[in-house]
């Protein structure tokens, strides 16, 4: 096998990460996606593209957030590999998109493959599968309950207790997985940092609570540089078993349309089937998955 060349692509050499295959049909929804060409690398043998990922952030960061391209050929997966070990930016978590049913298509089910060999030979786990949804109009607009009442709170300090006590007891990967490295203050940490980081008001965020006045959970309807999406929906523990995810889920929905929403995107854990079944009666229609890796911090890089 002759020797593997890796390339940092250009403006002038960006139209060489188009020069492979698209076995899983998704570079129409990466063409909506707008990658810096310097964030993106590409593997070649013999002249030929053998791997290629893109690296993806905001137009204002200096470094890349996530990994969230990447396309190997079959047999190729350890150039896939040292296409993500050796570049200058390591992300902690890789995000592959796939069509839903991915795994009744053995042509599909293999193109994962080799993307899942060379991301684990890079030093990444799987931490979770997720449903991607994708609420419009025309699916109906989900009728409130009327069960609770929704309000603002400016101070960061009571969305902070609350999601320690959302997160005590989850089903959410990527919460556990902070829990598992600094326990319930560093996942409500983490998630505050990611509604702060949204482009939306920091006024839409809400707390519901009980015609008594008892806490219930907190909605954050927001919007991602993708567009207005449901930020974060959450239940505290003794108040679960009555539904109200569901009621937060429309309350966010009807804040978004009112905001002139025309599509709203959301996601959650395929394990996480109570909120799935949420998405689905309010009228969220799943249109992709997505398999989540994270970065083992034992594994070395080159």
């Amino acid at each position: 096998m002759t020797d593997l060349v890796i390339r940092t692509l250009d403006e002038s050499s960006a139209h060489l990460f188009a020069t492979m295959p698209d076995p899983l049909a998704f570079g129409e929804k990466h063409r909506r996606t707008r990658f810096r060409p310097d964030w993106q690398r590409i593997a070649l043998r013999d002249g030929r593209t053998v791997a290629r990922a893109a690296w993806w952030g905001r137009p204002e960061d200096t470094e890349p957030l996530v990994i969230n391209w990447l396309d190997v050929a079959e047999g190729e997966e350890e150039a896939g590999a040292q296409l993500l070990r050796t570049a200058p930016w390591q992300p902690d978590e890789i995000d592959f998109d796939l069509p839903t049913g991915w795994r009744d298509d053995p042509h599909r089910r293999a193109a994962v493959a080799t993307r899942d060999a060379a991301a684990r030979g890079a030093g990444y786990e799987p931490l979770t599968e997720r449903f991607l949804y994708r609420w419009t109009p025309d699916h109906g607009l989900p009728e409130r309950p009327g069960r609770l009442v929704f309000e603002g709170e400016p101070d960061d300090a009571v969305f902070h207790d609350l999601l320690c006590r959302i997160h005590s007891v989850t089903l959410d990967a990527h919460a556990r997985r902070a829990i598992a490295e600094g326990g319930v203050d560093q996942a409500a940490r983490e998630e505050l940092e990611i509604f702060h980081w949204m482009p939306s008001p920091r006024s839409w965020w809400q707390i519901a609570r009980t015609p008594e006045g008892e806490p219930v959970g907190i909605h954050v309807p927001a919007r991602n540089p993708g567009g207005p999406c449901v930020g974060f929906i959450g239940v505290v523990p003794e108040q679960r078993g009555h539904g109200y995810a569901y009621d937060l889920l429309v309350e966010c929905t009807h804040h978004l349309v009112e905001h002139g929403a025309e599509f709203i995107a959301a996601a959650t854990d395929q394990g996480n089937t109570p909120m799935a079944a949420h998405f689905a009666r309010a009228g969220y229609p799943v249109v992709r998955e997505r398999v989540n890796y994270w970065a083992t911090r034992a594994a070395g890089r080159d």
